[in-house]
């Protein structure tokens, strides 16, 4: 009995995925409560304590010895659920929606929507993905911002005061 070639796929998939930090779940640029936006981990490279004097290189990823060169690992985006008025690390998405949340983190830039102001605020102490208090306006690294019109992430093509002006096309989270 042969092995079908979906199978096959499915598990070379799966091979590579291992070889990213988290196992492919973006968990190496993980930041969430007491982090302030640094990697989980503290930033510190993996590794053991070894002498050897090899080096890698920043595109190698690996993971129990097995090095995958020039892996596209998949990275997750933390992003605002409008509902649960919190930021969420985003799983899958598609259409300008997350539609399959994680653990709650906070963007890595420090500016987080405001639900009240319909605005993004900057935020130095985010804790569990809300921020207690907003500082000044700021403009989100990602060119994708929450449209609080729709419930939806749009490019956003002009920004006032935090305020995004002039919405865009949907895209992703």
């Amino acid at each position: 009995m042969g092995v079908s070639p979906r199978a096959a796929l499915t598990v070379l998939f799966a091979v590579a995925l291992a070889g990213c930090p988290g196992g492919g779940t973006g968990g190496a640029g993980a930041v969430g409560p007491g982090t302030a936006g640094k990697p989980a981990g503290g930033g510190k490279p993996a590794g053991g304590t070894g002498s050897g004097g090899g080096t890698r290189s920043a595109a190698e990823v690996t993971s129990g010895g097995l090095p995958v060169d020039g892996a596209a690992c998949p990275t997750s985006g933390c992003v605002f659920h409008a509902g649960a008025g919190a930021y969420f690390t985003c799983l899958a998405s598609g259409a300008g929606a997350c539609f399959h949340f994680g653990a709650r983190c906070a963007p890595v830039d420090a500016c987080m929507y405001e639900p009240t102001a319909k605005a993004y605020r900057r935020c130095d102490e985010p804790v569990e993905g809300t921020c207690p208090r907003h500082g000044a306006a700021c403009q989100p690294a990602s060119a994708c911002a929450f449209n609080p019109a729709d419930g939806l992430h749009h490019t956003c093509e002009a920004w006032s005061d935090g305020a995004c002006t002039r919405w865009g096309a949907l895209c992703a989270p």
